[in-house]
C-alpha cells in the first residue's frame, strides 16, 4: 500500500455535485451529489433503471453530464493520469471469445504497458489462475464476471468501480463475488459498487447511497439508514407485561402489535433488564429480541411506494 492509499478515510476519492444527465426530455440522473471516501466500500443501491449505470459512466468520463460536476481522484473524469489509477467493470465484460482468459488479460496488459506477471497476479486474486488457459467462451457466467474484475485490477488501481458485479449469478456465484470484493477491499483500495440487491450491499458495504428515479434519496451507513433498533417482547399476560415496561420506559416507548407482541422503542442492549423486570412481576416471557428495519423497508419508506421492490439475497 502506498502513502496515498494509507491516508485513511478522510480523503474523498469521488465527489459529484448536482450531477445531471438528460436524454431529450427524459432525466436519467437528477442532481446527484455523492461522496466516496478513501478506503471504503460504497454501495450505490437502487432498482434497475434508477440511474446507477449512467452515473458511473459520467464518473468514468464515458458520458458527458448535462450539468453538474464530477471529481475523481482529485481530477476530472477522463484524465489519462487518473484512468491509470482506476479499474472498472461497467455492465458485461467484453473479451475475445476464442482467446483464453489469460490471453485476454495479456492483450489488455500489453495495451497498458504492463507485464505478464501482472496478469498472473490478478488471476490469482480472482482465483482463476488454474482456469486461465481455457477459452473465454467456455467460462461460466461467474467466471466471466471474475475475469472482468481481474481486468479491472490490472495495474493495481487505487479505485475500483463495479457495476452490478453479481448480476445474473446464482447464489453460490454471488457469495463468491462478495468474498472477492471483500478481499479486494482489504488491500486498501476504494470500491464503488452499484447493485439492486439489498443483501449484497448490506453484507459488504461501509456506506450506501440510495437512488431512485435518478435522484439520490439518502446517503449514510447501513446502520444509519436502517435507523434505531427496537425490542420485540412476547409475554403473557400481555396486559401485565405492558404495565411493567410502561413503568420502565413510559407509554410513548411502547406499541402493541396486531399479533399481541409489544415493540419497545428502546436501545437494543436492554433485553436482560426487561426480562428481569417481567419475571420479577410474574410475567411469562416467551420471546424477547432486538429488531431492526430491513433495507427493503427503508427503501420503500423513502420512495413512498411498494412498486418494484428491491431484491433481498442471502
Amino acid at each position: 500500500m502506498d502513502a496515498d492509499q494509507a491516508g485513511g478515510m478522510n480523503e474523498a476519492r469521488i465527489v459529484t455535485d448536482e450531477l445531471t444527465k438528460n436524454y431529450g426530455e427524459r432525466t436519467a440522473v437528477d442532481a446527484v451529489s455523492l461522496r466516496v471516501e478513501q478506503g471504503e466500500v460504497y454501495g450505490f443501491l437502487g432498482p434497475n433503471g434508477a440511474g446507477k449505470t449512467t452515473t458511473l459512466r459520467m464518473v468514468l468520463g464515458l458520458v458527458r453530464p448535462t450539468s453538474g460536476t464530477v471529481e475523481i481522484l482529485g481530477s476530472s473524469p477522463g484524465d489519462p493520469a487518473v484512468l491509470r489509477r482506476v479499474g472498472s467493470l461497467v455492465e458485461e465484460p467484453g473479451f475475445y471469445p476464442y482467446l483464453s482468459g489469460r490471453d485476454n488479460l495479456r492483450v489488455l496488459a500489453h495495451y497498458n504497458g504492463l507485464g505478464n506477471q501482472q496478469v498472473e497476479d490478478v488471476l490469482e486474486q480472482v482465483e482463476l489462475r488454474s482456469r486461465g488457459s481455457e477459452r473465454f467462451k467456455t467460462y461460466s457466467l461467474g467466471m466471466k464476471q471474475r475475469l472482468g474484475v481481474a481486468a479491472a485490477l490490472l495495474g493495481d488501481p487505487q479505485l475500483l468501480i463495479l457495476d452490478e458485479p453479481t448480476n445474473g449469478l446464482d447464489p453460490a456465484g454471488m457469495a463468491d463475488m462478495r468474498a472477492l470484493i471483500r478481499r479486494v477491499a482489504e488491500f486498501g483500495r476504494t470500491v464503488l459498487l452499484s447493485s439492486h440487491l439489498l443483501g449484497e450491499v448490506q453484507q459488504i458495504c461501509d456506506r450506501v447511497g440510495v437512488i431512485s428515479d435518478g435522484r439520490l434519496l439518502e446517503e449514510g451507513t447501513v446502520a444509519d439508514l436502517r435507523g434505531a433498533s427496537a425490542i420485540r417482547v412476547v409475554a403473557s399476560p400481555v396486559e401485565a407485561a405492558e404495565q411493567v415496561v410502561e413503568q420502565l420506559f413510559g407509554p410513548d416507548a411502547i406499541a402493541r402489535q396486531q399479533d399481541g407482541s409489544l415493540q419497545l422503542d428502546v436501545d437494543a442492549d436492554r433485553p436482560a433488564e426487561i426480562t428481569a423486570a417481567l419475571v420479577h412481576a410474574g410475567v411469562e416471557v416467551r420471546e424477547i429480541r432486538p429488531v431492526e428495519r430491513t433495507l427493503e423497508e427503508v427503501f420503500l419508506e423513502m420512495t413512498g411506494t411498494a412498486k418494484e421492490p428491491m431484491e433481498v439475497t442471502s
